[in-house]
């Protein structure tokens, strides 16, 4: 895990080399005061040599200077190294959620998959910068001083730092709690976003029920499992500080008594008494640092493995090796023995077969649950099919880029998802590269043209998260834009104005026909009356593929087609 953590800092060697230096020369220089405090102390004073101790206090400020500059370039310099790292590290998590099929999303809360792109990787900046920086100044800190003690006397040496083996062990015992503690919090992080996501993107259900109490009782609960976390690791914490700092103070306290003892003694002047004290202090400094290094680091190390995690999970559907890029599909479509489930007990689909022809207008009628929505979304690659092959101008989706195939499909559904932003940019997500007249034109052929022009700010009025500003035929009429900006050549229109009332819906149907002159076109609909001019019309239900025909020869065979017709226009 070591080996793949430092494989992040390949692309930054030079700032992580700036930082690392600079803090070792920062950590040396400190290490030189004490001693120039002993030389002043012992040597320099007594000979009342004033310019001696101008020239010494001198050369002392030039140390504090070069320190100083140090410092600053540890603390802008190395944040800069590890923020660099965490972006790298966010972007390539969010790269491999992009490529994920929509089981994995099926699968997991958006919520959850917020805390993997944020909390958990907010920590990993500061490791980045400071793990090996800490570790290794840590080291060359407690040696260095401890020599220098040595030096000045020995027993007082030994008998100071007797302390620190019960510190290491703490250090590492500690580190492991922690981490574990650390892994739940995430966890827990992850649910209780998770929840606030969910209340917040259905407060207008919440509203509507009158359910505020049940989400603010549920939200309490999720509050708790995360407040109880923070909890238990601030406990860890607590103790740990409390042991170091117990176990930091008395390397003081030793080397205050027995240094007092040997200057007592004689065996000791008080300029290396002076310069003991100073030596222990930053003796001490690194081990009460190493609180901070518990604190932070296991969350750091929390949040590597759970990312490490995610981007171990395999992607499940991917590129073929050979796979090439199409471009101008005709829309020949065929599914030969297609068979889908979306788990081990939920077969959708038994052996389809079925073949559409170019530019041909289809439609999938039947009961919710017999796979209408699954037949379509496999042709784009949504999800894998398990049997069987589905080709598009007799070649296999599976030898095309996912990226060139859906390039030559658009999809229309009924529960349009519209970003934040202005309608004019939610229209050029069809094609980003899109001029103004473009645009326009893809506006005026979905009929929308004169809604723009009735806003405020036109193709600059925002529209707010979803959409949430616009009417349901007006988000339909935008997500329609869109699709002719993008000009697919095969369409799959799911259920694209069912939510409509009647009179919107014929509005909308007219840009709906439009957009599918020339075009292969995949309608799934429960209004039978909207697929009359279908070319064909295909009953789909839990035996598979059953009628097919035109709307009047499905009528005239009195079958499924005719009963599911007959019921909707009595109703």
């Amino acid at each position: 895990m070591l080996k793949r953590f430092f494989g992040y800092y390949k692309p930054y060697k030079a700032l992580f080399l700036l930082d690392f230096t600079c803090a070792i020369i920062a950590a040396l220089l400190e290490l030189a005061f004490p001693v120039a405090v002993n030389r002043v102390i012992d040597s320099i004073l007594p000979s009342g040599d004033w310019n001696l101790i101008v020239l010494s206090s001198l050369a002392l400020l030039l140390l504090y200077i070069i320190s100083t500059a140090m410092n600053y370039i540890v603390v802008y310099f190395g944040h800069k190294f590890g923020i660099s790292v965490e972006t790298d590290m966010r972007q390539e998590l969010f790269n491999h959620m992009q490529k994920q099929s929509f089981s994995y999303y099926d699968n997991n809360k958006t919520g959850k998959l917020m805390t993997r792109l944020t909390n958990d990787l907010f920590d990993i900046s500061e490791v980045a910068h400071h793990g090996p920086e800490d570790i290794f100044i840590t080291l060359i800190t407690i040696l260095g001083a401890f020599i220098l003690m040595l030096q000045v006397h020995v027993t007082l040496a030994i008998a100071t730092v007797v302390m620190v083996p019960f510190i290491m062990f703490a250090v590492g015992f500690f580190n492991k709690r922690m981490t574990k503690v650390n892994t739940r919090i995430y966890e827990n992080l992850g649910e209780f976003n998770a929840g606030i996501e969910a209340s917040v993107s259905g407060i207008r259900v919440v509203q509507a029920f009158a359910n505020e109490d049940y989400e603010a009782d549920r939200f309490k609960g999720l509050n708790g499992l995360y407040r109880q976390a923070k909890l238990a690791f601030y406990r860890t914490m607590a103790v740990s500080s409390a042991y170091n700092y117990l176990m930091v103070r008395l390397i003081n306290l030793f080397a205050l008594f027995f240094g007092s003892y040997f200057t007592i003694q004689g065996e000791l002047s008080y300029g290396a008494f002076v310069g003991f004290i100073l030596l222990s202090n930053i003796f001490v400094r690194p081990i009460e640092k190493i609180n901070h290094m518990i604190e932070m680091y296991p969350k750091g190390i929390a949040g590597f493995r759970r990312f490490a995690e995610e981007l171990d999970r395999p992607i499940e559907i991917e590129n073929r090796p050979n796979a090439i890029d199409v471009q101008g599909l005709k829309g020949d479509i065929e599914y030969k023995n297609v068979s889908f489930q979306y788990d081990e007990t939920q077969r959708v689909l038994d052996h389809i077969n079925l073949s559409i022809r170019a530019g041909e207008t289809v439609a999938f009628v039947g009961p919710s649950g017999g796979g209408k929505t699954t037949l379509c979304n496999l042709l784009p690659r949504f999800y894998e099919i398990n049997e069987g092959s589905i080709t598009v101008d007799g070649m296999d989706i599976r030898d095309m880029t996912i990226e060139s195939l859906r390039n030559e499909i658009g999809i229309v559904q009924q529960d349009v998802y519209l970003f934040p932003g202005t309608i004019r940019e939610n229209i050029s997500y069809g094609k980003l590269d899109a001029t103004d007249e473009e645009i326009e034109r893809a506006a005026q052929m979905a009929n929308l043209d004169h809604v723009i022009a009735a806003m405020p700010g036109g193709m600059e009025t925002i529209i707010g998260e979803r959409g949430v500003k616009l009417s349901g035929g007006q988000k339909q009429r935008l997500s329609i834009a869109r699709m002719f900006l993008k000009n697919p050549s095969i369409l799959i229109l799911d259920e694209a104005t069912s939510a409509l009332d009647t009179e919107t819906e014929q509005v909308i149907q007219e840009s709906l026909n439009t957009l599918a002159v020339g075009r292969t076109t995949l309608i799934i609909a429960h209004r039978l009356a909207t697929i009359k001019h279908a070319t064909r019309i295909i009953v789909v239900d839990e035996n598979g593929v059953g009628e097919q025909g035109t709307h009047e020869e499905l009528l005239a065979s009195g079958g499924t087609y005719s009963r599911l017709y007959e019921a909707q226009f009595l109703q």
